[in-house]
């Protein structure tokens, strides 16, 4: 029996096992896995080794495996079975539960909550991030071994332990064990719903330039009332560059920042003009109403595929209360691009660079230090496994899904690509009030539910 032949079995048994993947996820999430505290750390094991003995159910052979940090969960066929070589990525680690007092329940204390109108959340740490993600991965496959024998693709299983503290471990990890992961395609479950019925496909993850610049003028701080008017003071000095870089309709100046940046096909910009994402909508929650980026741009396109530059934080002379009557000796100033496309960060962080250097005066200096270089990540809006999950996700959710690009990023992902040669299938459920990171997380059980059709969905169309 092939994956499509069994689907309609496969969605009866999900549908049928509901309370009993419910149960599983709840026990996954008592586990308090907050994997940047050192005094978790056997929470952190625990996890794993949960996670280790569910993929044995799924006719996986499992291992824990070391890293520099919490070990990462492998789970591989015992034999391949001829189809399409799958890698599926999550993570068992959970953020920290401050402020402890703002939460309605103890965190790792699972529970439904009725919301009425037919809606029920499931409220814990790590409902949604990235505990009821994954599992909507592995109940689809529970499914189909339970009706079929066996899963439909073959599949490894990659679930690391410290996604929310930087992910360092599973760099190295795959970095030293690269051959052992080069298979077809990457499935990624860390993302979300466009709405609560509009599924996505994340189709980009913008790339990132970040750098901190330092001025100096004079070798001490300076009375203003004796030099000013002739001394240099690096703060306006910085801050006069650092406002050149945008013009006023919003572009960044920087000679050839938009080298590598593509225009959108006419079709995947119709699918999100017809979204209707207003400024009022978006930047009203934050009691903004106007949007700052290119003019002539959608706001999703500002938000998702479009580079920006933004300057996080300025710092120079006299900050404490009162008066000082002080010319700085040092100004500086933390600036990050966010990058799509092609553009080259080595080349985006040259070009600012020169382009700061060009505008402090002779008798300044100027100093760079970089905190993060990464590409972007673009997958081929008509790549077949695209095509394909968009009809699955339609299937299941009634809905056209739509491919935007994710305005952040996910480390890993860039290693798949970079390091494993692989493309990433990026499909998520969860939604925007998820309160992801926040007291009071939660995952919709109607995202927990659909999530897991959505991938016996997925799986057989991939299946092919």
């Amino acid at each position: 029996m092939t994956p499509t032949d069994a689907l309609p079995k496969v969605l009866d048994r999900i549908d049928a096992d509901l309370d009993n993947s419910l149960a599983r996820l709840f026990d996954f999430l008592k586990i308090q896995s907050i994997s940047t505290d050192p005094a978790y750390a056997d929470q952190c094991k625990s996890a794993a080794a949960f996670v280790a003995r569910d993929l044995e159910t799924l006719g996986l052979k499992a291992e824990m495996r070391p890293t520099s940090g919490h070990p990462v969960v492998i789970g591989k066929p015992e034999k391949p079975n001829g189809g399409p070589r799958v890698l599926f990525y999550g993570h068992y680690d959970v953020q920290p539960v401050d402020p402890l007092d703002l939460w309605q329940t103890p965190p790792f204390d699972p529970r439904i909550e009725d919301l009425g109108n037919g809606r029920k959340i499931i409220v814990a740490r790590g409902a949604c991030d990235d505990k009821g993600q994954l599992m909507t991965f592995l109940e689809a496959c529970r499914a189909y071994k339970a009706v079929t024998g066996t899963l439909p693709l073959d599949i490894t299983v990659m679930i690391e332990g410290e996604e929310e503290c930087g992910s360092k471990g599973l760099f190295s990890f795959v970095k030293e064990n690269a051959d052992e992961f080069k298979l077809d395609m990457a499935l990624v479950c860390d993302t979300a719903m466009w709405s609560p019925t509009t599924p996505m496909v994340t189709t980009s993850l913008r790339g990132l330039v970040y750098e901190d610049v330092t001025v100096t003028a004079a070798d001490r701080d300076l009375h203003s009332g004796l030099f000013g008017g002739a001394a240099q003071n690096p703060i306006r000095v910085l801050t006069k560059a650092l406002a050149a870089i945008h013009d006023d309709d919003g572009r960044i100046t920087i000679p050839g920042f938009y080298d590598g940046v593509p225009e959108l096909p006419d079709d995947i910009k119709a699918d999100l003009k017809a979204l209707n994402l207003t400024a009022e909508e978006f930047l009203g929650q934050i009691g903004l109403s106007i949007p700052a980026g290119e003019k002539g741009r959608l706001l999703i396109e500002m938000i998702s595929t479009r580079p920006t530059c933004d300057i996080n934080g300025i710092i120079g002379g006299y900050t404490g209360e009162g008066a000082k009557t002080v010319i700085a000796s040092q100004a500086k100033a933390k600036v990050s691009f966010r990058l799509v496309g092609d553009q080259d960060p080595v080349k985006v962080q040259q070009a600012f660079r020169d382009f700061i250097r060009a505008r402090i005066p002779a008798d300044c200096k100027v100093e760079f230090e970089n905190h993060g270089l990464a590409p972007a990540l673009q997958l081929p809006f008509d790549s077949p496994a695209i095509v394909k999950t968009r009809k699955a996700l339609q299937d299941e959710w009634g809905h056209k899904a739509v491919t935007v690009g994710a305005g952040g990023s996910i480390p890993i992902v860039g290693d798949f690509k970079r390091v494993l040669g692989m493309d990433s299938l990026m499909v998520g459920f969860a939604l925007d009030d998820d309160r992801v990171h926040s007291p009071n997380e939660k995952y919709d059980l109607t995202s927990f539910h659909k999530g897991t059709r959505s991938w016996a969905r997925i799986l057989a169309a991939l299946a092919g």
